[in-house]
């Protein structure tokens, strides 16, 4: 079944986005939310208009996420937490607190739900990797160091 989607669903797709989904799922969980509507002939029209009415706009907040991802691109962010004296953290890191650390090292606001880390859980000091995605088409990996304070 297809739908169109009203908005971003995390590892399904974008805002206006067709894509295709089984119709138990679509019927009993995305449109009832509000997340997408039914991919009709009319639907397909207005979604082709507002397309081409939104496409300058993308292609200025696309630009503008390739110049944040290329200054991300080689930066390495610090993540300071408590820890024990063997290098275990108490907790661990998450998006949250990588989101802050660069908000606060950098001045760039990155939405915490975009981070996504390649470890499950950080939960030792060291160098760790993750992934950022600014765009639909922009995905940076950025490193960071946890440190004990």
């Amino acid at each position: 079944m297809q739908v169109i989607l009203k908005q971003d669903v995390n590892k399904l797709g974008f805002k206006d986005e067709v894509v295709n989904v089984k119709s138990g799922y679509a019927r009993n969980f995305l449109i009832p939310k509000g997340l997408a509507m039914l991919a009709g002939e009319a639907n397909k029209k207005v979604l082709t208009e507002t397309l081409k009415q939104r496409a300058f706009k993308e292609a200025k907040i696309k630009k503008e996420a390739e110049t944040l991802a290329e200054n991300l691109k080689n930066i390495t962010v610090k993540v300071g937490t408590k820890a024990s004296s063997t290098g275990k953290i108490f907790g661990s890191v998450t998006s949250m607190q990588l989101a802050e650390a660069i908000k606060k090292q950098f001045n760039y606001d990155v939405d915490r739900k975009r981070i996504d880390i390649k470890e499950e859980h950080v939960k030792e000091l060291g160098t760790y990797s993750a992934n950022v995605r600014l765009h639909k088409d922009v995905n940076v990996s950025i490193n960071f160091e946890v440190f004990a304070e």
